[in-house]
């Protein structure tokens, strides 16, 4: 038995909520550049450069690359052979996000209420995910989401007659309605199968995959490159003004489901989907 105080853990979430805010994934600034050079028109082009120009300037001046640095996600996979001591799991949680965006001088954006709007003033509580796994170890992993992309994500109960294509033109369609209210380019992590809350989780999860790793089975990796190629057919373009690049990656995580039911999440993320993890 392993035993980890809980002040690392808060210690470990406060400086990931600085880090994920301030710079973007290696892979997904790359995907950026990549996808830049492959506009034809001057307009999508301009814009593209204004992006990397942004994260470059995030970088240089020490800054969010976003002005919405969002809600805190925390995703904390827990070795069974990990005995936490010194207080409280999620108060720890919490007190590490607390500090991450008061120290950090990053935007408080949560509301302690959804309907009387009463701003908590430190961006907690987070919304925490927790697994037990195997192991003496705890990979945390902080994922900002702002809600500009957030707002765009949907779910629909499918029936199991739904088919490939039904699924692949709901995923089309849910870009097609967001239009350019995520900043785009997106980057979309698809949930399918589970349960209602399920699904919705593995699309979250999704868009923490490295856009460089694809799904490992070759059924639903076709799946991530055809939705892909046809969400960029769209032409909404780099912010919506138009061009080849309407999203950066498709991501999807499948699970099993129930003999009624077919459950598919759409959690879209801008042209920023932020993350950062730690293994402690």
């Amino acid at each position: 038995m392993r035993e980890i105080d809980v002040s690392i853990i808060e210690q470990a979430v406060r400086d990931l909520c600085i880090d994920a805010n301030k710079h973007l994934p290696k892979d997904l600034e790359e995907r950026l550049g990549c996808c830049a050079e492959c506009e034809c028109g001057e307009l999508p082009k301009s814009i593209m450069k204004s992006l990397q120009d942004n994260i470059e300037a995030a970088r240089e001046l020490d800054i969010p690359v976003c002005q919405d640095t969002g809600m805190a996600v925390v995703f904390a996979e827990i070795g069974q052979d990990v005995h936490l001591t010194g207080g409280s799991f999620e108060q720890a949680v919490n007190k590490g996000v607390s500090r991450g965006y008061t120290e950090g001088y990053l935007r408080c954006s949560v509301v302690e209420d959804p309907l009387r709007r009463v701003n908590t003033g430190d961006n907690t509580p987070a919304v925490i995910h927790t697994r037990i796994v195997d192991g003496d170890k705890v990979k945390i992993t902080v994922a900002p989401k702002g809600f500009g992309s957030e707002n765009m994500s949907t779910l629909r109960m499918f029936t199991p007659s739904a088919t490939r294509e039904d699924i692949i033109n709901y995923v089309v369609d849910s870009v097609r309605k967001a239009g350019s209210n995520p900043c785009p380019p997106m980057v979309l992590g698809v949930g399918i199968g589970g349960t209602f809350e399920q699904c919705a989780l593995l699309a979250k999860t999704a868009l923490c995959r490295s856009v460089n790793q694809k799904n490992p089975d070759e059924y639903y990796s076709s799946m991530e490159a055809e939705i892909l190629e046809k969400v960029n057919l769209l032409d909404i373009g780099p912010q919506g003004f138009g061009g080849k690049t309407t999203a950066l990656n498709v991501a999807i995580e499948a699970r099993p489901t129930h003999i009624a039911g077919l459950p598919v999440a759409v959690n879209v993320g801008c042209h920023v989907t932020r993350h950062a993890e730690i293994i402690i």
